[in-house]
């Protein structure tokens, strides 16, 4: 019995070890394929987005330029985070609590640069909808690159603030060794699920309302059969096209995100643990994979240069100017 209950501790050495998490083994090892297989899929497809943005020249646009960023933040959910909650399904927290602590620093920016690069791109899909005329002098890659930078940039030094206490003390929210958690409190959850959900989340939909507005009467226009190609300011087709897809990648992006914030909004602290990968964490990382699932459905020039890469027609001389779109 006491050999039973030492090998179900974390640190069989001392009292004040937690137990080791088990689950049947038919379930655990469903548990191991199917999120491992997310998460390859996950690295593997936002790695396709950013090879394709990045090296084809034709693709070096500022809406382009944001779904790089918005990638880069999905593949850092699949090639860091996700990892690390499938390793520990099963296992204890091992790696200390500063470990601990850098990690949850390392989720909630990954989250908050998501969040921002998602109101950059209703911005911009705004500017190109309502404003067609002006879009090109408004929106430049330049501006792309400044505003990228400081949505991560802006993560980082917010995150660090919320988040400051649980640097200076690892370790302050575990109740026994072998755990990884953080408790948020209701104040900075509620801080928190203002900055970075109700407003992101208030100005993503305004801005579509306004777009799904311009939307309704571009194809109304149509229906009296005016030229769009010969109308000034008449919106063209990609970008209402492009503005449909984005819009299905915030929708998607507000159904995954939901649930997280759902203790917080019931006035209650908001616990995340590493060592239990709750569904609603889950949830939040799967966005990472469907996001590129979105382009792959939606965007012809996804699709292509999926081929291009998978066919190595990319190592050809000239191709990074190839007309992808």
């Amino acid at each position: 019995m006491e050999s039973d209950e030492l090998v179900a501790l974390c640190y069989p050495q001392t009292n004040a070890s937690c137990r080791t998490p088990k689950q049947p083994p038919g379930q655990a090892m469903l548990f191991y394929l199917l999120l491992s297989s997310i998460s390859l899929i996950t690295v593997a497809l936002n790695l396709f987005v950013i090879f394709a943005i990045s090296y084809f020249r034709q693709l070096h646009t500022p809406t382009n330029l944001l779904l790089l960023s918005l990638s880069v933040s999905d593949l850092l959910v699949g090639l860091v985070l996700m990892p690390v909650e499938i390793i520990y399904i099963e296992t204890c927290w091992l790696l200390g609590n500063v470990a601990c602590a850098l990690y949850y620093v390392a989720d909630y920016i990954i989250t908050s640069a998501s969040v921002a690069n998602m109101v950059l791109i209703s911005v911009d899909r705004y500017v190109a909808i309502c404003k067609p005329l002006s879009y090109l002098s408004q929106v430049t890659k330049r501006r792309a690159w400044v505003s990228v930078g400081l949505c991560w940039l802006c993560s980082v030094v917010y995150r660090l603030l919320l988040l400051h206490d649980h640097l200076g003390q690892p370790g302050k929210s575990i109740s026994c060794l072998g755990e990884c958690v953080v408790n948020i409190s209701n104040m900075a959850g509620t801080l928190d699920l203002v900055f970075t959900f109700v407003l992101p989340i208030t100005v993503i939909v305004m801005l579509y309302m306004r777009v799904f507005t311009i939307t309704v009467r571009h194809a109304h226009r149509m229906r009296l059969h005016v030229n769009a190609g010969q109308v000034q300011g008449t919106v063209k087709k990609s970008e209402l096209k492009a503005a449909r897809t984005l819009g299905i990648v915030v929708v998607v992006f507000l159904i995954c995100f939901c649930p997280y914030y759902f203790p917080t909004i019931a006035g209650e602290d908001t616990s995340v643990d590493a060592t239990l990968a709750a569904y609603e964490i889950w949830l939040t990382h799967i966005n990472s994979c469907l996001n590129p699932i979105i382009y792959a459905l939606f965007y012809p020039w996804f699709r292509q240069c999926i081929k291009l890469i998978v066919t190595l027609q990319f190592l050809k001389p000239g191709s990074r100017d190839a007309k992808i779109l």
